[in-house]
């Protein structure tokens, strides 16, 4: 089921041991668990009620502040997913001019396929979708999982579809402007990624078919830390 800002807007949105075992390869099987699990305590994680996230892409830093009582399952999931590395090596792979950028499929198909069904209650819409804002895509009631997207502008239109803002870009909205938007709006009606095959081929299919594509180097909770400069 592909995963659209909104269908409305159109064009708009082992089991056995081994006995010498590298002590690396242990811990980041043991860092990145958590995420095989969607249902696991680790990944159902209240938030703080403010936290900030620091995502470190291709095109330069920028930094969200959330706030979890603008939307309580929204800023939960973000968090577990920030913090458990999920974001990591994910494409920004439909971004629209004068609207959104988009990203959160997993660059792995076997994340994507363990958290394309795994759910959120919808919330209210407390904030709006202003620029800098950002809220979990959804292809109707209560089937938020892990596409989110940013608003390039004043969207407040998406409210009332049920588009429930959890925070905002606070560091680096420049470096969001600049995200790579050649390829337009996703496949069959534009000529970017068909999410069916980011879905089945993970970053093997963008990688080759979309090489311009920004993508997250790495995203991680902090605490007020500074953004870096736009790389040039």
């Amino acid at each position: 089921m592909r995963r659209f800002v909104t269908c409305i807007l159109g064009m708009m949105i082992l089991t056995f041991s081994m006995p010498l075992i590298d002590r690396s390869a242990a811990e980041e099987t043991k860092e990145e668990a958590p995420l095989l699990n969607p249902q696991s305590e680790a990944m159902k994680q209240q938030a703080p009620k403010v936290f900030r996230a620091k995502f470190e892409t291709s095109q330069g830093d920028f930094i969200f502040e959330v706030h979890r009582d603008w939307s309580p399952n929204g800023a939960d999931r973000f968090y577990n997913l920030v913090r458990n590395g999920f974001y990591n090596e994910c494409r920004f792979f439909r971004i629209i001019d004068n609207f959104m950028a988009q990203i959160g499929i997993s660059g792995d198909p076997k994340l994507a396929a363990l958290w394309r069904t795994a759910q959120i209650p919808d919330d209210p819409v407390k904030e709006s979708n202003k620029r800098g804002y950002v809220s979990f895509a959804t292809s109707g009631p209560n089937t938020r999982t892990t596409q989110f997207f940013i608003n390039f502008k004043d969207n407040s239109r998406l409210d009332g579809m049920g588009f429930s803002p959890f925070g905002k870009v606070i560091e680096g909205m420049d470096v969001v402007d600049d995200l790579y938007a050649g390829y337009g709006e996703g496949a069959p009606r534009g000529r970017g990624p068909e999410q069916g095959r980011i879905q089945k081929e993970g970053n093997t299919y963008l990688k080759k078919e979309f090489p311009k594509l920004d993508y997250v180097e790495k995203a991680i909770i902090v605490e007020g830390k500074p953004a870096t400069p736009p790389k040039k």
